[in-house]
């Protein structure tokens, strides 16, 4: 049995690696060794953010629609409360786009939800 040279396979698997890190500062783009692990750490906050990038969006949406929400007159909270009890269902990316390219239609929903929502008690006077 003839033996097996495996240098085509590694020279294979480096282009690969230093392809990858192509763009690195210094000896992470052309030394295998390096390289290797710049792309593994790069791999995984890759991995991570793509995770964290779906939170941080949720989360700017939400602050959009408390600041739309408030010029109504509501806070985000009675305004999602409100949605749900009103049986309307759009997620905050929708809501989010629509505070901001189109108000009129906005109100027009928070007009809905507010017709929703139950009449609040008066606090009485001390």
């Amino acid at each position: 049995m003839a033996r097996v040279k495996r240098g085509v396979t590694s020279h294979a698997k480096h282009k690969k690696v230093l392809k990858a890190a192509k763009g690195y500062y210094g000896r992470r783009k052309n030394t295998i060794r390096i390289a290797k692990q710049a792309v593994e750490k790069g791999m995984q906050y890759a991995y991570r953010d793509r995770k964290n990038k779906k939170r941080t969006f949720r989360a700017l949406w939400i602050q959009r629609l408390n600041a739309a929400v408030r010029e109504q007159g509501l806070t985000y909270s009675r305004f999602i409360n409100a949605l749900a009890k009103a049986g309307i269902v759009v997620d905050r990316k929708a809501l989010s786009e629509l505070a901001i390219h189109e108000p009129a239609a906005f109100a027009a929903v928070v007009e809905k939800a507010k017709a929703a929502m139950p009449a609040q008690p008066e606090k009485k006077a001390a």
